[in-house]
């Protein structure tokens, strides 16, 4: 099994999990009924984009 040839230093470790906690996710409220959404998507509730119907579109035909 394999051995550390050296003992890691308190800095070292820390560094290396300086990246590890955990972050709160982004979101933003849907401009059409308010919901809160992550950004960039469609909502789910309305399925309104950007101010705009794009899930219960009509097809034109």
């Amino acid at each position: 099994m394999a051995v550390p040839f050296r003992k890691v230093s308190k800095t070292s470790k820390r560094t290396r999990r300086a990246h590890d906690a955990l972050k709160n996710p982004t979101t933003t409220k849907c401009t059409n009924c308010g919901e809160v959404i992550k950004p960039h998507r469609v909502c789910d509730k309305c399925g309104y984009y950007k101010g705009k119907d794009v899930v219960n579109k009509e097809e034109a035909a």
